[in-house]
């Protein structure tokens, strides 16, 4: 029998277990695996990541079962906590973002007055592991007979959101907002110009005081990660009621909630700090009830109560009042710029003059306006020396706000004929768009022949100057990662292609286009060429097709048809080059004339999908992850449309276990000697293409 509790403090490579090794019933929860305290012996038993891949001494993370409060499991780099699993609930941990029942194994808490500890339990005849990696990330295995490998069933932290305390008190994070963190309803920055630079540390505070001798009452929240627990007291036996009723006549509590959620709801457990480490859950949040002055409370129910019931016929009518004048609006303004595009605002090469912009950018796009003179003095009056970047229809610069933001400033070029399109296209759909995967836009400037779009600055630079660059910096990207910056392009995208109120195909989708912030999240960058298209199967056809050579799909190439699935298999062809470090067009290899593409799918058929890293370290326990990802990315690049997946689809397959259907062999599977650019073509009825050079504008 493996005696798991004395294997140091838990990594993954000594640490796994089958059904077969306990003799415990099987409708009993017993410690097959377990973390907690022992109060009669003061020992703890915990989980302790190696110190690298090599070095079995104990490293920075460790993973607690904190019984101070109410339980709840932390993570900790050293003596600073990383993550919070948010309180127990008896069913799951309140923060599990992708909690879910297994076939495999059930786990809860045990509580005594001797010991309190997590536990794992199987439930059927399999091999799995748990493992905290040097890089602080947490990971269950499941061992696959058919493959013979290990398969990722879960890993935490998910996201920027299980960041513990990222958004300060009274914060709340969002991982589908930008920026993520956003104060609860009823709350303000404590102080908004930190919040304007992205440092939400100070978090929250209530737009009106408590008053506790005056009285004060409480809020409902729904679908939160409930806050941290490390001083609140619970009571097994109360109903919410009373709850409400002990919470109420302290004047020090903050908010209770149900202790378990189970059979309606029992037990009470009470805050007495500040609410800290709030995340918003899209399904498996958990209710709470904060404390709020008695004068905000009656505001709230005066404005959805009394008025609703006594002015309820007067709504539907205003509102309907209100569309007819908006679409009327709306028609007007459609009239006048069509009737302005007749009388000549297009030139002699199509492009729109934009001089009706001044004023209307902001207005229809609601887009801030920044004056020229602040741009100008923000980037030192546009010197070389702000200068990061020059693209086809001008040049990008950093610049830093007086307030200290760092911006990065695009600048139609007036010489520019090709940009003044792209600028109205970026404009027309980044506006439009808010993820946390995506470059934000900021504003703009237009003022005379100036115009200019301001975005978010990204300290990092773009995806290709860390993977295609020497062995240094490259060693700055390590699997993790990738791995992370895989995922990130991947939500972005399925953003884009699913839940965005358009449906947008980038249609230049590339390492150059992926920019990083500081702590190495991706943002897609670059919507200058991107298209909406409301149909995901047959897409839409041009007779002009623009692109980046080695990233371009073989239907739209070829026959200019673009669809969701040619930013699929762009994405593929990323993939397969942040996990090798090889670009698809520079590639060569000594042995063939293949490209990256058809090395990745040789080396696939033959079971040696792992040297496509070259001499890329990786610890054993990331072997799966790294074989899952190459699959997913020969799958994104098969010859036909129809055979790739969608990217909700790759977003599954990159997290979750199971079996992943064969990849087919992909197209442009052999080398050719076409100029690895930008290009722009048009095709003609006798199949001539003439092909130009584009130099496409990255956003930092």
């Amino acid at each position: 029998m493996v005696n798991l509790i004395s294997l140091h403090q838990v990594e993954v490579f000594k640490w796994v277990f089958s059904v077969q090794s306990f003799d415990y019933p099987t409708d009993t929860l017993l410690p097959g695996m377990k973390i907690g305290w022992n109060f009669v012996t003061g020992k703890e038993l915990y989980l302790s990541s190696w110190k690298n891949e090599e070095d079995p001494a104990p490293g920075d993370y460790t993973y607690h079962c904190d019984p101070s409060g109410y339980l709840q499991n932390v993570l900790k780099k050293g003596s600073k906590e990383v993550y919070r699993s948010g309180p127990w609930n008896g069913l799951r941990f309140s923060g599990a973002t992708n909690s879910r029942q297994s076939p495999f194994y059930t786990f809860g808490v045990i509580s005594t007055k001797n010991e309190v500890y997590f536990s794992y339990h199987l439930l059927a005849s399999v091999i799995t592991r748990f493992c905290l990696n040097p890089n602080g990330a947490l990971q269950r295995w499941t061992w696959g007979d058919r493959n013979k490998g290990w398969a990722l069933y879960l890993s935490l932290p998910t996201d920027n959101c299980d960041t513990y305390k990222l958004c300060g008190g009274y914060g709340s994070c969002n991982s589908l907002n930008s920026p993520v963190c956003g104060c609860l309803d009823k709350f303000e920055p404590k102080h908004v110009e930190d919040w304007g630079k992205a440092d939400w540390s100070s978090g929250c505070v209530r737009r009106i005081d408590l008053n506790c001798i005056k009285g004060d009452g409480f809020l409902k929240y729904t679908k939160l990660k409930l806050p941290d627990t490390r001083n609140s007291w619970f009571n097994a036996t109360m109903n919410l009621e009373e709850c409400r009723k002990v919470c109420l006549k302290n004047c020090s509590c903050m908010a209770y909630s149900n202790l378990d959620i189970r059979n309606g709801g029992t037990g009470c457990l009470l805050w007495f700090e500040d609410l800290l480490d709030i995340r918003q859950l899209a399904k498996e949040g958990q209710d709470i009830y904060i404390r709020m002055a008695a004068s905000e409370l009656a505001s709230q129910v005066k404005s959805n109560g009394h008025r609703g019931k006594s002015l309820s016929w007067i709504i539907p009518l205003s509102a309907g009042v209100i569309l007819v004048i908006l679409s009327l609006v709306v028609w007007i303004r459609r009239r006048k710029i069509a009737s302005e595009k007749k009388k000549g605002c297009c030139g002699r090469n199509g492009n729109y003059k934009m001089d009706y912009l001044n004023g209307n950018l902001s207005e229809e796009y609601e887009l801030p306006l920044f004056d020229l003179s602040t741009i100008a003095k923000s980037t030192n009056n546009f010197s070389g020396t702000s200068k990061i970047g020059e693209g086809g229809y001008g040049p990008v610069y950093k610049g830093v706000l007086e307030h200290g933001q760092e911006i990065a400033v695009k600048r139609l070029s007036r010489t520019s004929t090709q940009g003044q399109d792209e600028f109205m296209n970026e404009v027309m759909y980044i506006v439009k768009l808010q993820h946390r995967n995506l470059v934000k836009i900021l504003g703009c400037c237009i003022e005379g022949e100036e115009k200019m779009l301001i975005y978010e600055y990204m300290p990092n630079g773009s995806l290709d100057s860390f993977i295609f660059a020497d062995d240094t910096r490259s060693t700055v990207l390590d699997w993790s990662k990738r791995f992370h910056i895989i995922n990130g392009i991947a939500r972005g995208l399925m953003y884009l292609h699913q839940d965005s109120q358009l449906r947008i195909i980038h249609r230049d989708l590339k390492a150059n286009n992926i920019l990083l912030d500081n702590d190495m999240n991706p943002k897609i960058s670059d919507f200058g060429i991107a298209r909406s298209c409301e149909d995901d199967k047959f897409g839409a056809k041009t007779h002009r097709v623009v692109g980046t050579y080695g990233y371009l799909s073989p239907e739209y190439a070829v026959h200019g048809v673009y669809s969701v699935k040619s930013d699929v298999f762009s994405f593929g062809v990323l993939v397969l080059e942040i996990v090798s470090g090889k670009g698809n067009r520079k590639f060569s290899h000594p042995d063939h004339n293949l490209n990256l593409l058809g090395h990745a799918w040789t080396l696939y058929k033959e079971g040696r999908s792992m040297e496509l890293l070259g001499d890329f370290p990786v610890d054993v326990c990331s072997t799966p992850e790294v074989i899952r990802s190459i699959h997913v990315g020969l799958l994104c690049v098969q010859h036909r449309p129809e055979d790739r997946p969608s990217m909700s689809s790759v977003v599954m397959m990159l997290n979750n276990e199971g079996v992943l259907p064969p990849a087919k062999q992909p197209a442009f599977f052999v080398e050719t000697n076409t100029p690895d650019s930008e290009f722009s073509s048009s095709r003609h009825a006798h199949s001539t293409v003439n092909e130009i050079t584009i130099t496409t504008l990255d956003p930092r």
